[in-house]
C-alpha cells in the first residue's frame, strides 16, 4: 500500500479575533487576492469563549478556526500549535496585507539571512496627522528592528519554536518575542511595502492620547514595569459596538 505524503504549505497565517465577526470574511478574502501563487493555511483563533467570531467563517474554505484563552499572545502560541507551514505569519484582523505579501514573506526567510520580519507601516486614513505617525513608525521599527504585531510579523517556523512562542502577556507580546530575537543576534528582516492598519483605535480614542499612550506604555515596559501592569492603562476595542472593553 502506498501512502500518500502531505506537502506542508509554504506559510500558516495565524489570525488571532475577538468580536470580529463583521469582518473576518472581508481579512479572509484579502488574504486570498495577495497570496498568488503562495500556498497557505490560515488558523483563525478566537479569545472569545463563545467563538463569535468563528460562526462567521465561511463553509466553502477550508480555514481552521479554533478557541483559546483571550490575549493575542495565547491565541498566537495556540494556532502555532496547528502550524504546518514553514513560515508563521501573525496577522491581525484590521491588518491589510500589501500585494504579493507572502511572496516577499517566502522570499525574506529563503533568499536572505533573516529569521523573521515584518511590514513598514501604514494607518488606513486620508488624515495627514496619521500619515506621519504612521512613517514615524516604520522609521521607529527600522531603526529599533522591534516592529510591532500589526505590521504582521512573520517567523520561521523552527525559530519559533526554539524562542518558546510569545509570552503570556496582556500587552507587548509583540515587543518581547522581536527583543528575545535582537538578543539572540537573528536578523530581523523590514520589508519596505507597507500594511495597512484600521484607523478605529485612533479615532475613538483620539489621536494625540493613543500616540501619546502608546509611547509612555512602551517607555515604561523599557524601564521595567511589568505588562501586567501596564495593560490597566490599555482597553481592546470591540468592533461589534465600536466601544473600548474592559480586559478579560
Amino acid at each position: 500500500m502506498t501512502s500518500l505524503s502531505v506537502v506542508a504549505p509554504d506559510i500558516s497565517v495565524i489570525v488571532p479575533v475577538l468580536y470580529e465577526g463583521d469582518t473576518i470574511g472581508q481579512t479572509l478574502e484579502h488574504i486570498a487576492v495577495v497570496a498568488d501563487t503562495v500556498t497557505y493555511e490560515i488558523i483563525v483563533v478566537d479569545g472569545d469563549p463563545q467563538g463569535s467570531t468563528l460562526h462567521h467563517l465561511p463553509q466553502e474554505q477550508a480555514i481552521t478556526g479554533i478557541r483559546s484563552k483571550a490575549g493575542r499572545g495565547n491565541q498566537m502560541n495556540a494556532g502555532a500549535d496547528l502550524a504546518q507551514g514553514k513560515i508563521l505569519l501573525f496577522l491581525h484582523a484590521d491588518t491589510g496585507l500589501p500585494y504579493q505579501a507572502l511572496q516577499r514573506i517566502v522570499h525574506t526567510i529563503n533568499k536572505t539571512k533573516a529569521v523573521a520580519g515584518a511590514f513598514d507601516f501604514s494607518i488606513d486614513s486620508p488624515r495627514r496627522i496619521l500619515d506621519w505617525i504612521s512613517r514615524g513608525a516604520s522609521l521607529r521599527s527600522r531603526l529599533t528592528r522591534l516592529p510591532y504585531g500589526d505590521q504582521a510579523i512573520f517567523m520561521a517556523r523552527t525559530t519559533f519554536l526554539a524562542l518558546g512562542g510569545y509570552p503570556d502577556f496582556p500587552i507587548l507580546e509583540d515587543v518581547d518575542l522581536m527583543r528575545r530575537l535582537k538578543r539572540q543576534r537573528l536578523p530581523i528582516y523590514l520589508i519596505c511595502d507597507r500594511v495597512s492598519v484600521s484607523a478605529r483605535r485612533w479615532e475613538q480614542e483620539g489621536i494625540i492620547f493613543c500616540t501619546v499612550r502608546n509611547w509612555i506604555l512602551l517607555s515604561l515596559y523599557y524601564l521595567g514595569v511589568s505588562p501586567h501592569q501596564l495593560a490597566r492603562w490599555y482597553r481592546p476595542l470591540s468592533p461589534l459596538s465600536g466601544r473600548i472593553e474592559e480586559k478579560i
